[in-house]
This record gives C-alpha cells, structure tokens and sequence, in this order.
C-alpha cells in the first residue's frame, strides 16, 4: 500500500509538472474587434478544435463562455499511438495540447471564440510556446473542421494581424484536421476542480478574470459541465 501511494504521488507530479512554469513570459490582455467574416451557421450544436498552450487555462476559459455547451482536454496532430501525457510533453509526438468545445452557434460564433483565444488566452505572434510553457505541444493552432471554418479562421488572423494590435507578427497556423484524442481524466476540469493550484493561480486565473473583464456580455452565469 505504502509503495502504491508511493507511486500514485509521483505520477501525479509528473502530470503537474506538464504545465509547469519555463522562463516567463508575460501574458497578453487585448480586446480585439469582432471577426469581419463570421457567417451564421444553423442548428444548435457546432464544434471547433484549438489550442493555445497549456490546455487547462484554455479549457476554464472557454467553461465560462456563454454558448459554450462543453469542453475537453485533449490532443491532436499525432498519432494514436502517441495520445498520452508521457508521450507528448516532450515535444516529440507532433500533437498540440488542444480543447474540444461543442458550442450553441445561436449565441456564440465561431469567430468569436477566436476573438476570445487571442483577446486573453494565446498569444498569436509566439511560435511553439505560450506564458511559461516552452515546446510544439504548447503551440497556438486553430483546428477547422470543416470550410466554412477555415475561412472564417484563415480571414480573423488576416484582420488581426493588418489591425496593428500587436508588435510582431501573427505566426498561428491553421492545421488540417486529423484526429482529436482526449486527455487523461486527470486533465479534465482542472482549473475548475483546482482553483488554488499555483500554476493556475499565477497563469490561468488572470486570463478568466481578463476575460470577465473585456467580455462582460459574453461570461456565463456558471461554467459549462
């Protein structure tokens, strides 16, 4: 039992030590104008794939967002074979820590939760890192799933980055989708299950009060489930 505690401790370290903190680099709060290309899309429930660094800031961000019916944790642009923590955190894997949200197109557009992305979540002019987290699996990326997404996506990085809104240029690509595989259940929630946790009160709680802050109108009454 003692040996079995021993190695549920150490396991949970690693897994803590996925998101932990590389050289900072300071966050960036920024109220972006609204997407020029955000066509309407009928039915009740969309989904979009990004990623913005560490996923557990991008996940409690986008669980207050109004609209947003659910988020997962997960990965994407590797194989199966390498979905898990200890083969991606290196680097290596080609998969970047990403976010699954199932959204209600009714009151929330595809653009606006990259307006959100980049307004307090990511950085879009940093290449394979954001905050403290250093590697290609932190990569900024947006994931279409569909045409009518990567037009929408392809043409808001185009505004932002002719907007002068930031000082370097946009480096954010936009991936073809391949596969989205979901994180451990460790993973899942976290920000919400771990509000005291010290790399969530250092960078991922000053993007949800950003957020609150410059989105107001767009901040749910309780996050998503």
């Amino acid at each position: 039992m003692i040996l079995r505690r021993g190695l549920a401790a150490l396991f949970a370290a690693a897994l803590l030590a996925q998101c932990a903190p590389a050289p900072a680099q300071a966050e960036i709060a920024v109220r972006l104008p609204a997407a020029a290309h955000d066509p309407a899309v009928e039915g009740k429930r969309a989904t979009a794939i990004l990623a913005g660094g560490c996923f557990w800031g991008v996940e409690g961000v986008f669980e207050h967002v109004k609209g947003v019916i659910s988020v997962e944790s997960g990965y994407h642009g590797g194989s199966a074979a390498t979905a898990r923590y200890e083969l991606t955190h290196d680097g290596t894997s080609g998969h970047a820590e990403v976010v699954r949200i199932v959204y209600d197109p009714g009151q929330v557009s595809y653009g606006t939760l990259l307006r959100i992305l980049f307004s307090v979540i990511a950085d879009p002019t940093l290449k394979n890192r954001q905050g403290p987290d250093v590697g290609p699996q932190y990569r900024a990326a947006i994931v279409p799933l569909d045409a009518a997404q990567r037009q929408v996506a392809t043409a808001y990085l185009a505004q932002i980055g002719k907007g002068g809104h930031f000082a370097r240029p946009i480096v954010v690509p936009v991936e073809r989708y391949r596969a989205f595989y979901r994180a451990e259940a460790f993973h899942q929630d976290f920000m919400k299950r771990n509000p005291g946790n010290a790399y969530i009160r250092r960078w991922d709680a000053p993007k949800l009060a950003a957020f609150k802050r410059l989105y107001p109108h767009l901040v749910r009454a309780s996050p998503a489930p």
